[in-house]
């Protein structure tokens, strides 16, 4: 079992940065990718970044990329994701997640994360 625990978020202006951070506990040694989503309300769960579990393999949504940028730091367990230049459709809950599906060195479906977090507010204002 692994339980993810984000902090980091807030409220800014556009144009604003903010560092989002994923906890991660338990028995992470199966874990194979990160993944960071996001959700607004009416919206679907969208996938923004993802992470190898070693290395720097990633993947962004087009809608992110050059904006925000994910990392992991093992020695801590931690992922983490840069949100820089945001923008009022940044807006939404975002959620830190964990794979164990194997094939894949990183993915932006929820369908293939196992293990999520409570999630934290990201709220840009214009």
């Amino acid at each position: 079992q692994v339980h993810l625990v984000e902090s980091g978020g807030g409220s800014v202006q556009t144009g604003g940065s903010l560092r989002l951070s994923c906890a991660a506990s338990g028995d992470t040694y199966p874990i194979n990718y990160w993944g960071w989503f996001r959700q607004a309300p009416g919206q679907e769960r969208q996938g923004v970044a993802s992470i190898y579990h070693t290395g720097s393999d990633a993947g962004y949504a087009d809608s992110v990329k050059g904006r925000f940028t994910i990392s992991r730091d093992d020695a801590r367990n931690t992922v983490y994701l840069e949100l820089n230049n945001l923008k009022p459709e940044d807006t939404a809950m975002y959620y830190c997640a964990a794979s164990t599906v194997f094939g894949y060195r990183w993915s932006l479906q929820p369908s293939r994360f196992r293990y999520w977090g409570q999630g934290t507010q990201v709220t840009v204002s214009s």
